[in-house]
């Protein structure tokens, strides 16, 4: 290759963002440099993993198609549904809000899988949520919210404290397969000894379905990802967590700077360092969804990660940008 490209081929002049019109309608994408020739790239790209992260790897697999013939494929069957399809080699990325467990490398490896690739994109805010209707939880300690959602804990809203209502708590909250569920039954439920998440309420990997349950239910409780309580307007209530420093609310700001504690939490997607050395639109889609975080991450919910943590992701690829270049 001769020069750079600037991102998306479409000149955009100095401006940070710019909006551009495609089939009818605005969408809006960042200015970068490239070494790819991202309107070469074609083939199939499949994204399964977590129904927190999907939000943005859609957002990220609708701007590249406006920028390379490659179709991208995203699903939702919870963070460990998606390890399993990626370890059997069925998905090419997989959406995480955890890290990947031993036991799911291991299960990789003897797939042949061995080179697998961890990229963060995001901070998440986990959000505990209540009905707009409940006027009496305005923020929940740790330990209350341990005795909402643990196995043998409160059961009506005045089992936690003697002045809330004496009705029966409705829970909604993410299935077993969800990195959600996972990181808030290590984090609340297990931060107590022998304890164990409980199996009353409604689980679900689609957080529509949550949120929906909440929406309608002025007893109910839930949790999910911090961009699904930005996308409810004020048809849900998000509740502050008090971590033994006061009460501080699920925010940009209180994720970003570690105050919302301990339910804020990275999240990842995985790939295969094989991609990027073999496969363009792979080692295409990798960089674009890293270089579009600081526009797509937040235009989705979620909370952009400091720069030196996006230069530290985009490090990982570097090796094989810089080679792809060389190539050309």
């Amino acid at each position: 290759m001769t020069s750079k490209r600037t991102f998306a081929q479409l000149a955009f002049l100095g401006a940070a963002l710019v909006l551009i019109a495609c089939n009818g309608r605005t969408i809006v994408a960042p200015d970068f440099e490239t070494n790819l020739d991202f309107g070469s790239l074609g083939g199939q790209i499949r994204v399964d993993g977590s129904s927190t992260v999907f939000p943005i790897s859609e957002a990220v697999a609708e701007e590249f198609s406006y920028v390379s013939r490659t179709r991208v494929n995203v699903g939702f069957s919870g963070t460990g549904g998606g390890f399993e399809k990626f370890c059997r080699g069925e998905t090419q990325v997989s959406n995480a809000s955890r890290p990947i467990k031993d036991s799911e490398l291991e299960a990789c490896r003897k797939n042949g899988i061995d080179d697998v690739l961890e990229i963060q994109v995001a901070i998440d805010a986990l959000t505990v949520l209540v009905n707009p209707e409940n006027d009496w939880v305005q923020c929940l300690t740790v330990d209350e919210t341990h005795q909402l959602f643990s196995a043998g804990g409160a059961e009506r809203w005045n089992d936690v404290r003697p002045d809330w209502p004496d009705k029966k708590i409705s829970r909604y909250y993410p299935g077993p397969d969800s990195g959600t569920f996972d990181y808030f039954n290590e984090t609340i439920i297990e931060a107590v000894e022998g304890a164990t998440h409980t199996a009353e309420g409604t689980p679900s990997e689609d957080d529509n379905i949550l949120a929906i349950g909440v929406q309608e239910d002025r007893y109910a409780i839930g949790y999910f990802g911090f961009a699904y309580f930005l996308g409810s307007g004020a048809s849900m209530k998000a509740v502050a967590i008090d971590n033994g420093n006061g009460c501080v609310e699920p925010s940009f700001e209180t994720a970003l700077n570690g105050s919302y504690a301990p339910l804020s939490r990275p999240l990842f997607i995985y790939t295969r360092e094989s991609f990027m050395a073999e496969r363009p639109e792979m080692l295409g889609f990798i960089e674009f969804y890293i270089k579009s975080m600081d526009v797509l991450v937040p235009d989705v919910g979620y909370i952009t990660m400091p720069e030196a943590d996006k230069l530290a992701q985009l490090a990982k690829i570097e090796p094989y940008l810089q080679a792809a270049s060389v190539a050309d």
